[in-house]
């Protein structure tokens, strides 16, 4: 398949108040509508704004201080922030000093720090007061976002010469020789998304959005420039509230949110959350529902297009891969859609006009309609390739025999697809190990590698398994000279992001192999099979319930002392068990109460009325822990902003 329809870009730039050359320079974008709505607002954050002009003043002193420093075309620097309006402020000031910005999770552990700054080559780093005790050694020069009183006193825009094919940030991906990958995307790849998507959506001052996302993950790319490159209002969601879908249906519920962005497994939770809350469809000011950063199973909106219908707000399903800047095709949904086949892949639509689209076998040819090909990628949407690795991006990044323009290239995805009668194309999949877990893309050979480092493991194998609600959990299995899965899930924790680390960490004598002498996957037994009897222990009263709710959502067995978070509970699954709890339960029990009573025995203390916390048995990377630390800090910022 092959599609190459144009729109008329530059007339749209200009319009929007893009200055002459500058029109592929995204900032350009916010700086035309901070100089025509000035007092328009521009970020919120609970109840504090700022409007454009304040914002644009603001990211211009930082930008003048990251000048001084050196930044400038090509330099990479690194941003380590919370979600709060100092995020933002830092990546415009970032770009506005000609620069690059390079996302690094604070909840990222320390190796996977000193790897993003390393490998970047960051030589200045913008972070917070707060977080300098948790970042690793560096060499970088650090700017504190929270602390003005020295940047420079001109707050006007810079003449600064930016170019559209300037490096405008870098996110890495998981990769599958070990170490993440970082993909390297220009201003014109940004401002090229945005001309070739407006006729579909005509976002305008009129939207409100939403910063759901981590800026780890490419999808706040589209959140970010949705927002303050048309002149709408940028919310921005604490993490907190992000992991509440009950406290964030009531944000986009009383914000008046107009455009919500969101993978299919968080839309979920808002679906439920909107029945806990016992929402209405006129409660919500919701113009689009735009899905992306995983597959999308359309009968999950079953329920959602009950309550509301398929009309408004529309529902949009957009395909994408970072290497190609966020999004590659637009599907709208409808009630249509949920008489489809239950073995149907999920259907991603048409490519974004300008863009390039192939389905091609394992020789570069394209497959008949109905058959399953590799989508190959081209037009303005690809990334320049991998940052210091022209090896990898000499592989992914390769020319395209279909377009005879010189350096015209397609992006290989590894993705799976096939054409379907009507034109439409359906994803189906993955051609390698690659996965995506709630919008993260994940090479399992990169955790395959980092478990191979651990001295007790012989080998390893990492797999993907859906749980009792539909939702997707790492598990790896492992054999060796009686390998710890405590001692190697805290040295996981030191090497990978939260969302890599396995769910659940199985012991085997020795892995499966099958007649070819490599490891039978499908031969591996279910978490729940191979844990030993010995483990499982008798429970009565409100330990005996809170244990069976984890049994039914975690598909294991837990101990009174088992920490929710270290056997494979997530935050989407603890939405689960809060709502089965208080169905077989009752009493008044908050989402918090679930974060701050992490243990079976705990949690049933905290029910029978005797509140006191029982410490994990291994705090090393609690993340119930950092989770209560967190909420502790944002009630004090809230009380100190009162």
């Amino acid at each position: 398949m092959q599609t190459t329809c144009t729109t008329s870009g530059s007339q749209f730039s200009a319009e929007i108040g893009g200055p002459g050359t500058d029109r592929g320079v995204i900032y350009r974008w916010f700086e035309a509508h901070a100089g025509q709505t000035p007092d328009g607002v521009a970020v919120g954050l609970e109840d504090t704004v700022l409007t454009y002009g304040e914002l644009n003043r603001r990211a211009n002193r930082l930008a003048r201080r990251l000048r001084n420093l050196g930044v400038g075309p090509e330099v990479i620097v690194g941003l380590c922030a919370e979600r709060c309006p100092e995020l933002i402020i830092g990546i415009l000031g970032i770009l506005k000093a000609g620069g690059a910005y390079l996302p690094i999770d604070p909840a990222y552990p320390a190796q996977r720090q000193v790897f993003l700054l390393s490998d970047a080559n960051v030589t200045v780093l913008l972070t917070q007061r707060n977080l300098l005790d948790q970042l690793p050694q560096h060499a970088a020069r650090v700017v504190l976002l929270d602390e003005t009183a020295d940047l420079p006193a001109d707050d006007t825009n810079l003449d600064v010469s930016a170019s559209p094919d300037d490096l405008a940030y870098v996110i890495y991906t998981s990769g599958s020789t070990g170490n993440p990958k970082g993909v390297q995307v220009t201003h014109a790849n940004i401002t090229w998304l945005f001309e070739n998507t407006h006729a579909w959506y005509a976002f305008g001052p009129q939207d409100i959005w939403t910063l759901f996302h981590s800026v780890s993950f490419d999808f706040s790319v589209w959140e970010l420039w949705g927002a303050l490159a048309y002149g709408g209002r940028l919310e921005v969601v604490t993490y907190r509230v992000s992991r509440s879908p009950e406290d964030f249906y009531c944000l986009v519920r009383d914000k008046r949110v107009t455009v919500l962005n969101q993978t299919p497994s968080a839309f979920r939770q808002l679906i439920r959350a909107e029945e806990a809350v016992n929402g209405k469809a006129s409660d919500l000011a919701l113009r689009y529902v735009i899905f992306g950063g995983e597959a999308l199973d359309p009968q999950s909106l079953r329920p959602w297009f009950d309550r509301h219908g398929d009309l408004v707000p529309k529902l949009v399903n957009m395909y994408g891969i970072t290497e190609t800047t966020v999004h590659v095709t637009y599907r709208p949904l409808s009630k249509v859609d949920l008489v489809g086949s239950a073995n149907a892949g999920t259907p991603i639509g048409r490519p974004i006009p300008g863009l390039r689209v192939h389905v091609l076998d394992k020789d570069f040819r394209p497959v008949p309609v109905g058959e399953t090909g590799e989508i190959y990628v081209g037009g303005g949407g690809v990334a320049r390739g991998y940052l210091h690795r022209p090896d990898l991006t000499a592989q992914r990044f390769v020319s395209d025999p279909f377009d005879a323009r010189p350096g015209s290239r397609l992006y290989r995805s590894g993705d799976l697809a096939r054409v379907r009668p009507d034109g439409d194309l359906e994803y189906l999949g993955r051609a390698d190990d690659q996965v995506k877990i709630r919008g993260f893309r994940i090479e399992l050979h990169e955790i395959e590698a980092a478990l191979a480092r651990y001295p007790a493991v012989r080998e390893s194998v990492v797999v993907v398994r859906e749980d009792a609600i539909g939702e997707k959990r790492l598990i790896a299995y492992v054999s060796g000279a009686a390998p710890d899965p405590v001692a190697i899930r805290h040295r996981l924790a030191e090497e990978l992001p939260e969302h890599m680390r396995p769910a659940t960490i199985v012991v085997l004598p020795a892995l499966p192999l099958n007649g070819n002498g490599k490891i039978d996957r499908a031969a591996l037994p279910n978490p729940e099979e191979a844990k030993p009897a010995s483990g499982r222990v008798n429970l009565a009263g409100n330990e005996a319930a809170v244990a069976a709710v984890w049994g039914e959502v975690l598909g294991c067995v837990a101990g009174p002392d088992d920490n929710f978070f270290d056997i494979g509970g997530s935050s989407i699954h603890l939405v689960e068990v809060h709502a089965r709890l208080r169905v077989r339960i009752g009493g008044d029990l908050s989402l918090v109460d679930l974060f701050e009573h992490p243990t079976v025995r705990s949690l049933a203390r905290h029910l029978d009325g005797r509140v006191g916390r029982v410490a994990a048995p291994n705090p090393f990377g609690n993340r119930a822990l950092k989770q209560r630390e967190m909420l502790a800090k944002q009630r004090m910022e809230r009380e100190a902003r009162r």
